[in-house]
């Protein structure tokens, strides 16, 4: 996009507050129990992934070692720790999760007996197929975590948007979006089509799927506020997630 989309984009930021990153260093229990669900959400995936492709974990020991990551060592100690001015947070989730994986299990023994659960939702199996797949690709450390960390965020943004819908009576447009933007196959339905399959107009059509992807650009944004270290670097994350141009 251009730089006035941009400009767009930056001028819909409030002060950022990572609320998440505030409420774990926190002493509020339940507070603290949201916000590492919160950021588990946004991270499980790229942790898994890059247990299995660049650690080559197998499925079941990555899954746990990802389980045990979350519901112990994301705690008040470990977050104290991040300075935003020095890294960016998934840089420094990375480099806490090589200390865990180069231990061979010593760190994930440690972690069992902790406390605290992340009480987030983990469907590895849903994401093996994807990582498998990917297991003959050579890429860096660094490419792999971001790669992951962005696949990640669109599933837990869609995830959001999806619940988000059901609560507003508006089911239909995330199916829309689902059925037009998020097909895997190459014969996506035109609006018209779409319009005769639910029996609707096609401006219906037009309207629900422009509300569902600006609800989803809104959901997004939302998740990177609360699990990035910096406005910077949501501002940074937000042009590589939405594809906006530098300045």
């Amino acid at each position: 996009m251009a730089r006035n989309a941009e400009e767009h984009l930056a001028r819909g930021f409030p002060t950022t507050r990572h609320s998440a990153l505030t409420a774990v260093r926190e002493g509020d229990p339940e507070a603290r129990r949201r916000a590492l669900s919160a950021l588990a959400t946004a991270y499980w995936r790229p942790v898994y992934g890059y247990l299995r492709l660049h650690w080559r974990k197998p499925h079941d020991e990555a899954a746990d070692l990802t389980q045990d990551f979350f519901a112990h060592a994301l705690e008040k100690d470990l977050l104290a720790r991040f300075d935003p001015a020095r890294a960016r947070l998934r840089t420094f989730l990375r480099a806490c999760i090589d200390r865990v994986a180069a231990e061979d299990g010593r760190a994930a023994r440690r972690l069992k007996r902790g406390g605290g659960t992340a009480a987030a939702r983990f469907d590895f199996e849903a994401a093996r197929a994807a990582i498998e797949n990917a297991a003959g690709a050579a890429e860096a450390p660094d490419v792999l975590f971001e790669r992951e960390w962005a696949r990640g965020m669109f599933a837990a943004a869609l995830e959001r948007l999806r619940e988000l819908c059901a609560r507003e009576g508006k089911s239909q447009h995330f199916t829309l979006l689902e059925q037009y933007d998020l097909g895997t196959g190459t014969d996506r339905p035109s609006y018209a089509e779409l319009a005769r399959q639910l029996g609707i107009a096609t401006t219906d059509v037009t309207n629900r799927l422009a509300w569902a992807r600006r609800k989803l650009r809104e959901v997004l944004l939302e998740l990177l506020r609360e699990c990035t270290g910096s406005e910077s670097e949501v501002r940074e994350d937000a042009r590589a997630l939405l594809g906006l141009d530098g300045p």
